[in-house]
């Protein structure tokens, strides 16, 4: 089982260190959590992730660039992979999007990982003057071109949102054929995105017995499409372990990898993940 560790709670002044801590402990990735913008009425807009429906930060917390800030990450860290949890790519053209990743993946070496979603924040599509009705198509052909600019000489595109022609984008990525994406979101819209157009899915917090239904439909999808499991990555944060044997009980509904955040507040976060680390098991790497 992979064990991966967000960024989420934290005050950005310490993601640098936290993570130089969570690569040199061994964790396999690093999560950062995504927006463009956050506005004074963003309290209208309904949250998935919560059971009153409310957003769970305030319209003042502070937002950074994520693949930049995962890029100062990378120059600081050796084999943790560097993930976004997840990316707004719909908001952001995609000669934008795949720049700013493609970008990530050459600083550190190959190990960007593309998380990806539709979003949920209505003001923050309004602000930037988009159809919030409209995102998950947006994200759809923005993720379908950036595919083909790590991967093809010259692109040409005429689809609903982007037309251009002739388009050259170099250097192409470290990672072949191009940095993994990972689909968020927890719609069968999105399980659906994620298995016909990216090479994972990610979860937002789950327990064993929430996380079931989700990983039976997403499985079901797959094997609709024909999708073998060994090209498609299975993520779902578990942020509740009840302790090392529980990572056995993901791995057996099918899960590749688990995203966890062993800390509830900034202060005793590095002494938190150590504490996992030890307890989980999670082997520093090799040196040298």
């Amino acid at each position: 089982m992979r064990i991966g560790v967000t960024l989420g709670l934290l005050h950005p002044a310490v993601w640098r260190d936290f993570a130089v801590e969570a690569d040199a402990l061994g964790y396999e990735s690093l999560w950062v959590p995504e927006h463009l913008v956050f506005t004074a009425d963003m309290a209208e807009s309904a949250y998935p992730g919560t059971s009153s429906g409310r957003p769970p930060v305030d319209p003042e917390a502070q937002l950074f660039d994520a693949p930049v800030f995962l890029a100062a990450i990378a120059e600081a860290t050796q084999q943790i992979r560097l993930g976004t949890y997840v990316y707004l790519f719909g908001l952001r053209h995609p000669f934008i999007g795949a720049r700013a990743f493609l970008t990530l993946d050459a600083l550190s070496g190959g190990r960007a990982i593309v998380g990806v979603g539709a979003g949920w924040l209505e003001s923050e599509w309004r602000a930037t003057g988009y159809d919030f009705a409209s995102r998950g198509r947006r994200l759809d052909e923005a993720i379908t071109v950036a595919k083909r600019l790590w991967t093809e000489r010259v692109v040409d595109h005429h689809g609903e949102f982007y037309d251009f022609d002739g388009a050259h984008f170099e250097p192409k990525p470290v990672h072949k054929p191009h940095p993994p994406i990972v689909a968020g979101g927890e719609s069968k819209a999105a399980l659906r995105r994620a298995v016909r157009l990216c090479d994972g899915w990610v979860s937002m917090p789950h327990t064993l017995e929430s996380a079931k239904p989700r990983l039976d439909l997403l499985h079901q999808l797959l094997e609709q499409e024909g999708r073998s499991r060994d090209s498609f990555e299975i993520t779902v944060s578990a942020f509740e372990m009840s302790g090392p044997g529980e990572s056995a009980e993901w791995e057996a509904l099918g899960v590749d990898r688990i995203i966890v955040r062993p800390y509830t507040r900034t202060t005793g976060a590095v002494e938190g993940l150590r504490r996992f680390a030890e307890e989980f098991g999670i082997v520093p790497p090799a040196q040298g």
